[in-house]
């Protein structure tokens, strides 16, 4: 038995995969770690064109495709930079950076800052130069940060981390400085995805669900997304056609019409009794002794985040226009008030078919490529704006 963990990009324009692997054996005595360039030949397959072995486990990567240079993060903490030739049959070693002093968790490059900045498992962001290959600066966080996403107008980097928060950092060249701190998910980030454009983050969490934080209106507005039976491990958002593309590690893909009036979750409400009927929660001791009752356990309508008891929140019903796509509990006031037209669903759910760890889409052309622990690599048409996709148009078997 094996783990298989891959890495992927589809380069825009070029019919070429880009991936990292890494594949331990259960004995730990043997260990497969690989770089590999997938080009379509004329037959219409794809072949490997570059299989480099590299030292040290891979865990990221980043690909900036004017440049054709790919930096790979490392187990051991260390990034490696290589340069692709022009027609993508060779690799040549550029630097090795000391990025961190554990796994390197996620990355990004910026060609006009010359610089890379990454996150790892040792709870630090760090940036790098790129031409002189030395460290700039590093700021360490309370859990391990899982993810970032990279402005380069500005400088800022938005890092995810296990604990569920997004710090906001503007980075300098020798110094940096904390923006701010977005809390909203209930576990890890897995996933982030930054529009420069409209200035929106999106972030996709261990507890299933989809968040886009409203950057550029600085009015502190977010949408919740719940569209998945299991942890998100990718987001894209297409600027075109104003649609979120999220997929979770069950397999399962989400297309979030996102061109749509939505409505803020309202923030839950605390009490000590119903704000229905007023009976007490079991906490509420004094209460409970002067009314003589047992108290209740406590619920929380989802449309207006009122405190409220079983009885008073029986019923359940989805609410797309809050980011509700599945049935959830609302008190039955607000269950009343929600019409047939209310339920209308504003994004379509798709199969992966396999677990998906990555994924990439290249837009202009309508294809999407994800990669799963299966050893397998699913390239995807798709139809812009996204509705459905045709059958896998091609799937590569990664190998042992």
């Amino acid at each position: 038995m094996r783990c298989w963990f891959s890495i992927l990009y589809f380069i825009p324009h070029d019919w070429t995969v880009v991936m990292a692997l890494y594949s331990p054996f259960v004995s730990r005595v043997t260990m497969i770690l690989t770089i590999r360039v997938w080009l379509k030949r004329d037959s219409g397959q794809y072949w490997p064109s570059i299989y480099h072995t590299v030292s040290s486990p891979c865990s990221c990567m980043s690909y900036h495709h004017d440049s054709r240079r790919i930096f790979i993060g490392q187990d051991n903490g260390a990034i490696v930079e290589f340069l692709l030739s022009e027609d993508f049959n060779k690799m040549n070693h550029v630097k090795t950076y000391p990025a961190h002093q554990n796994r390197v968790s996620d990355m990004v490059f910026s060609l006009e800052s010359e610089w890379v900045v990454s996150t790892g498992h040792d709870k630090s962001v760090s940036w790098m130069c790129t031409q002189s290959g030395s460290m700039l600066g590093r700021h360490y966080f309370d859990s391990w940060a899982s993810c970032l996403q990279y402005d380069n107008d500005t400088q800022h980097v938005f890092i995810g981390d296990h604990s569920g928060q997004i710090t906001l950092l503007k980075l300098e060249r020798q110094t940096y400085s904390t923006v701010t701190t977005l809390k909203g998910h209930e576990g890890s980030i897995g996933a982030l995805w930054w529009d420069p454009v409209q200035r929106l983050l999106f972030s996709g969490a261990s507890d299933h669900s989809v968040i886009m934080w409203d950057i550029g209106g600085r009015k502190g507005r977010t949408l919740l997304l719940q569209g998945h039976h299991e942890r998100v491990q990718a987001v894209r958002y297409l600027q075109l056609t104003r649609q979120l593309v999220s997929c979770s590690a069950d397999g399962g893909v989400t297309v979030w019409n996102m061109d749509t009036p939505r409505e803020e979750a309202p923030q839950w409400l605390d009490s000590d009794s119903c704000q229905k009927c007023e009976q007490p929660f079991f906490w509420n001791v004094k209460q409970m002794w002067d009314s003589k009752t047992i108290g209740l356990r406590q619920h929380h309508c989802r449309k207006c985040g009122k405190a409220v008891c079983g009885k008073c929140s029986s019923k359940r019903t989805t609410y797309p226009v809050m980011g509700f796509e599945f049935q959830v509990r609302v008190c039955d006031t607000c269950y009343d008030t929600v019409k047939d037209e209310d339920r209308t669903a504003l994004a379509t759910f798709h199969e992966g078919k396999h677990n998906i760890a990555f994924m990439d889409m290249d837009p202009s052309r309508g294809l999407m490529v994800t990669c799963g622990s299966d050893r397998v690599i699913k390239v995807r048409h798709t139809i812009s704006p996204i509705t459905h996709w045709w059958s896998d148009r091609q799937s590569l078997i990664i190998g042992d």
